[in-house]
């Protein structure tokens, strides 16, 4: 049966900037991301998402007649979810409250009537996990690690680890797939899992505490501290130290530095010495700028870090206060603390900012691509145009010119 992955309308918004560039199931919580989890569980014949229009042509719907199983992008299943979403009936809907969770639609050409009303009402039989705000993929991110371990897992032979120079402990929770490199590192999995992913590098002196997940091509520097309740996503490169934090792919943050309780999006790159504080000096609540309500919101916690949008950048010694927001392929640099939030396309930092224009941008992204031979094709040109767009109102200095 086909799988479609929908972006509520009441989630999105308030998951940018993040979802700028992706669907809400296409965000990495764990080892994998939504749809990966929803896919391994639900085995369908096909995985479509029903997103913005913008994003469309990057991630299709795929064939929509016919039956499917309509899911939030925003629920991270666990094994019991996935046996309800299974078990319904055409015309049924699962609620968690008034949220749906998912739905059997017998023809999914009509997925906008049906889902908006018609629906027999089915309630999920235990508290679910729904990914509403930025913060929540952190927050969540060592217990999604754990269930992603076991679903990779279970049933499998993790490779030999292959080095008689990185000490181990805790062996029987540590997994290791084919190709990985490893050389004269520590490997603590005593508080949660380590999952080294395909051809994944951990290099001398590295310290890789569990929960965490190195994922498809990552490479965890000489010297680096990884402290547990991290994922470094598919090609990223880290460096310094690490704690409950999130690399969704392709990005680099490669030298000295802190980063701690944030989340990067793709293709970012965070230079030498860059430092994030997540925890406020009078411990009071982090509160971070809204897309959704054009203000700062208090996240009700006393640790936040860095929420960054996919292609942003940011200079050697950047320093970023406690819950800074920085938008899609913002370039910031220079001395001193930047705002809090920095709008997309922004270039500069504590001194102002100007816009990054698009032609500029896109000199750079062909080139941050192209080293990992992939195309800044004319799909992401217009996902990025799209945003430039949507964003303009945020970049206020464009109206006093």
């Amino acid at each position: 049966m086909h799988l479609l992955l929908f972006d509520d309308p009441a989630i999105r918004p308030h998951l940018l900037p993040l979802t700028f560039t992706r669907p809400v199931a296409a965000l990495r919580c764990g080892i994998l991301t939504i749809a990966e989890k929803w896919e391994r569980r639900l085995a369908p014949s096909s995985v479509g998402y029903l997103t913005q229009p913008y994003l469309q042509a990057k991630f299709p719907a795929g064939d929509v007649a016919g039956p499917a199983l309509v899911v939030n992008g925003a629920a991270c299943p666990d094994d019991l979810l996935a046996r309800q979403v299974q078990a319904l009936r055409p015309g049924q809907g699962l609620y968690c409250g008034e949220t749906l969770v998912a739905a059997h639609l017998a023809d999914a050409t009509r997925v906008a009537e049906l889902i908006q009303d018609g629906l027999e009402v089915v309630q999920v039989q235990e508290e679910m996990s729904l990914i509403e705000r930025p913060w929540h993929l952190f927050l969540r991110n060592g217990a999604e690690i754990r269930r992603d371990f076991a679903l990779l897992t279970t049933g499998r032979t993790s490779q030999p680890l292959g080095d008689v120079h990185t000490m181990v402990y805790a062996p029987e929770n540590i997994f290791i797939e084919e190709g990985v490199k490893i050389r004269a590192a520590i490997l603590n999995a005593e508080a949660g899992p380590i999952y080294l992913g395909k051809n994944a590098e951990v290099q001398e002196g590295a310290i890789l505490k569990g929960p965490l997940a190195l994922c498809e091509g990552a490479v965890a520097n000489a010297g680096v501290r990884l402290r547990g309740d991290n994922t470094i996503g598919p090609y990223c490169k880290v460096g310094g130290e690490i704690g409950n934090s999130i690399l969704m792919g392709y990005s680099n943050k490669g030298h000295d530095g802190y980063l701690g309780n944030s989340v990067i999006g793709e293709w970012c790159n965070l230079g030498a010495d860059t430092n994030t504080s997540n925890l406020k000096n009078n411990y009071a609540p982090v509160k971070v700028w809204s897309h959704a309500a054009k203000r700062f919101v208090d996240t009700g916690q006393t640790f936040c870090g860095l929420l960054m949008g996919d292609h942003a950048k940011a200079g050697i010694n950047t320093m970023f206060n406690t819950g800074t927001v920085v938008g899609v392929g913002a370039n910031v640099f220079g001395a001193g603390f930047p705002r809090q939030f920095v709008p997309s396309f922004s270039w500069g930092g504590s001194a102002g900012f100007e816009t990054f224009k698009l032609a500029k941008f896109a000199e750079v992204a062909e080139r941050v691509m192209g080293r990992r031979g992939l195309a800044y094709d004319a799909v992401e040109q217009g996902v990025i145009a799209e945003v430039f767009k949507q964003t303009e109102e945020d970049r206020n200095w464009e109206r006093t010119k």
